[in-house]
């Protein structure tokens, strides 16, 4: 039997990439499967493994671990590799669906569908944009456009109604998850990381322009009034610890502020693990509900989440004095450093 060229295993993997693609889609958009947001996760995902291991081999690079050559390399390996900014919208859109099909084989994720339909959405035509850059195939050829238009058909729940619905551990996981998605995308704002799905009502003043009206009764025996949100640690400290750190570069870099400080005998300019550090220990930002919330769910370990008023808080000093904060933190926490 001759072996395979390997053009041939580059079209071969490609084709397969191709068919798990066309299997996810048939699952996600068929009614009658409750199975659907885990059963597309598992097949979209490896449709970009075996399509992004057909472009690994097309630069003549390997796809086996050199430590291991009988195991190829894992799908966050592979993403990494041709995706190498780690805050690139597609990369993070991938990342997220990756940890849901983790997710999927221990936690029921039926209710997930409405926090991950717009992440699902930029993934089909992230790939199809992809899969003709890489390859030069066109996903029209195997489907029609229209068909590519995902079906999202779940209602968003509350967090109370998730923590009513599902036990605390699960609830909570699903409430980060979600957490999680809505800040990415506040600060990727890009359709190649989500697609939202909504509908908009606007109140016009003349009724020709109207698509249907609506009437408010003066006299109802059931009046309303708008009432102060009462705020929810779930809804108000939605950053993880990652998510601080890749909010506050954001903000930096938006504002051209550029930091520098000395550690481990080197210059850096980047926030990271180790400024923020200084920041939660110097401020004692953790014992300050405003900026920090604990989170204890049975016998784990206390999980922290933090607010927006952290990052604003924290970007503001650095923009104060950006060569400075930092080697101040460090002499104050640390007399002599």
């Amino acid at each position: 039997m001759p072996v395979l060229s390997e053009q041939e295993i580059i079209g071969k993997l490609v084709d397969k990439s191709i068919e798990a693609f066309l299997v996810g889609l048939e699952i996600y958009n068929k009614p009658t499967i409750r199975y659907r947001v885990e059963g597309f996760s598992f097949f979209i995902i490896n449709a970009w493994e075996l399509m992004l291991k057909a472009e690994l081999i097309q630069r003549g690079e390997p796809i086996y671990y050199r430590d291991n050559p009988e195991r190829t390399l894992s799908v966050n390996e592979v993403i990494r590799r041709i995706y190498t900014d780690k805050r690139q919208p597609l990369r993070l859109n991938l990342e997220r669906i990756i940890e849901l099909r983790n997710t999927s084989t221990h936690f029921i994720t039926e209710d997930y569908e409405a926090a991950y339909a717009p992440l699902f959405q930029a993934c089909v035509l992230n790939f199809a944009g992809e899969l003709n850059r890489f390859h030069k195939r066109e996903i029209s050829d195997y489907i029609q456009q229209n068909f590519l238009m995902l079906s999202a058909t779940a209602e968003p729940l509350t967090n109370e109604q998730i923590r009513l619905k599902y036990p605390a551990e699960i609830a909570e996981r699903f409430i980060r998850q979600a957490n999680a998605i809505n800040v990415d995308q506040e600060q990727t704002a890009s359709d190649r990381f989500t697609i939202p799905v909504r509908q908009n009502l606007y109140i016009v003043r003349s009724k020709k322009d109207a698509d249907f009206t609506v009437r408010v009764e003066k006299e109802s025996a059931n009046p309303v009034a708008i009432v102060k949100d009462i705020k929810n640690p779930a809804d108000t400290h939605r950053y993880t610890y990652h998510n601080v750190i890749d909010a506050v570069n954001t903000r930096l870099a938006a504002s051209g502020t550029v930091m520098h400080y000395v550690s481990g005998g080197r210059e850096h300019t980047e926030f990271n693990s180790y400024t923020l550090q200084l920041f939660i220990r110097f401020y004692d930002l953790k014992s300050d509900e405003r900026y920090a919330y604990k989170y204890v769910i049975g016998d784990e370990a206390p999980r922290w989440t933090y607010s927006q008023h952290m990052i604003d808080f924290i970007v503001g000093e650095i923009v104060k004095a950006p060569d400075e904060i930092i080697g101040s933190l460090k002499r104050q926490i640390t007399p002599g450093a």
